[in-house]
């Protein structure tokens, strides 16, 4: 029965990765993930007490990550991601450096202030609207939107209210946001700058130092560059005390987070209020139901969590975590410096062959079975976000944020193969995923000295 039960763990589990990655006639990545895990319980892999225990442990981070989408629906409706596209050309004055250090801003803040996923599926078409504004051809459209997706999905190290795995295991470990931020903020921050300070190094060339507009493109009675702050400020459809009061109440909600999280009130309580209150706001000021949200919202987020959650409570059921205990306790536990390059470097893999997501809660499980103190734990699994975040950057397939890109750009007829991809990431990740997890190993050294 126990070879029996690997065996049929292991089909699944490889099966399920391999049609979330393929997505044969664009489905979802929730039906097999959905139809995985219902084979794992049926079959026994997992029982019911590991079900609650995943409920539980999941249910506050998907509540989060809802809200802050939801806050990002009614932003899109109201203009505030066009106002951003106007302003960042505006301010970019014909300067191909200027355009490509706002738009790295652009993505960065977009994944702090939202999340990873969503800042890709956000950035990508206003980027894409961008490039077709300026009139660039192909290759010179490829430095902007490859180094602004990879600098989006690398944000989501950061902050860990950006990214839904890193928020589930932030209770594992025992830390709150701030505990993570503290730690977590420079080191990743660094890497972050050096990936971006390398994709312009090896973009260089495809960068025009000057860019045109073409002339007349929004009006007929204004140059782009001249007046696009005035041409939307002129858009009657915009309600500007409203846009106004949308912008601070998603600022005040983010700092809330980081304000209540040592008073013990659970982040996903302030998330729903901020998203709530936003779209009642929206609704008192322009009489606009809640339609588009509940159409926009992916309510599939929590199936998909709970799946895949599922799936890696298989494996480690199975006795996966214990392989990679016997395999990785010595050395993690013997220094920090050791643990650090070992759970980066094992989640860069891992990522890269199955995706970020089971990846990153495959290296907590397995950190936590592990006989090792808590500074040790802590930092360990924070090697681990730092490859799972910036590491898995190296294909495609390491995270679903760029297998969104893939397929946006895309569906805009812009040709871009993952061999493409990866002639760039291979220059340019492998570094900023050194560099962070050295910097994550002297930071941490220094706080705890």
């Amino acid at each position: 029965m126990h070879n029996f039960q690997n065996t049929v763990m292991l089909i699944v589990f490889a099966l399920t990765v391999f049609f979330i990655m393929w997505r044969p006639k664009g489905i979802n990545e929730t039906i097999p993930t959905a139809i995985g895990a219902a084979i794992v319980l049926m079959v026994g892999i997992v029982p019911l007490t590991d079900v609650v225990t995943i409920a539980n442990m999941i249910s506050g981070a998907v509540i989060t990550i809802l809200s802050t989408i939801v806050m990002s629906i009614v932003l899109e409706s109201i203009g505030f991601f066009r106002w951003v596209a106007l302003h960042i050309v505006k301010r970019a004055n014909g300067s191909g450096l200027l355009l490509y250090i706002y738009i790295i801003a652009l993505c960065f803040l977009m994944t702090l202030f939202f999340n990873n996923d969503g800042s890709i599926l956000i950035t990508t078409p206003i980027l894409i609207q961008m490039m077709n504004i300026l009139n660039l051809k192909t290759y010179q459209k490829i430095p902007f939107l490859l180094s602004g997706a990879i600098i989006a999905t690398a944000a989501s190290a950061p902050i860990a209210v950006s990214n839904i795995a890193n928020l589930i295991a932030l209770k594992i470990v025992g830390l709150d946001i701030n505990g993570y931020v503290k730690m977590m903020f420079v080191p990743s921050m660094i890497g972050i700058m050096t990936i971006a300070l390398l994709l312009y190094w090896y973009f260089k060339k495809d960068i025009p130092r000057n860019i045109s507009v073409i002339p007349n493109h929004f009006s007929s009675h204004s140059n782009f560059f001249d007046r696009p702050h005035q041409e939307l400020k002129n858009d009657s459809t915009v309600d500007w005390q409203l846009f106004k009061i949308c912008i601070s109440i998603v600022i005040i909600t983010r700092g809330s987070f980081f304000l209540f999280s040592p008073l013990g009130i659970p982040i996903e309580w302030v998330a729903v209020i901020g998203a709530v209150l936003l779209a009642a706001i929206r609704m008192y000021k322009t009489r606009e139901g809640i339609s588009d949200i509940i159409k926009n919202t992916p309510w599939h987020i929590f199936i998909f969590a709970f799946g895949m959650y599922v799936l890696v409570y298989g494996l480690r059921n199975v006795g996966l975590t214990n392989f990679l205990v016997d395999l990785l306790e010595e050395t993690v536990a013997s220094d920090p410096f050791h643990a650090s390059l070992t759970m980066g470097m094992l989640l860069t893999v891992m990522s890269n062959l199955f995706n970020n997501l089971p990846a990153v809660m495959i290296g907590t499980l397995t950190l936590i079975d592990m006989n090792i103190d808590l500074n040790t734990l802590q930092i360990s699994y924070l090697a681990a976000v730092i490859g799972s975040d910036i590491g898995a950057l190296l294909t495609p397939i390491g995270t679903l944020a760029t297998l969104i890109w893939m397929f946006t750009i895309r569906k805009h007829g812009i040709p871009f193969t993952w061999s493409q991809y990866v002639k760039v990431t291979l220059l340019v990740v492998p570094i900023g995923l050194i560099v962070s997890l050295l910097c994550l190993y002297f930071w941490f050294e220094w706080l705890f000295l």
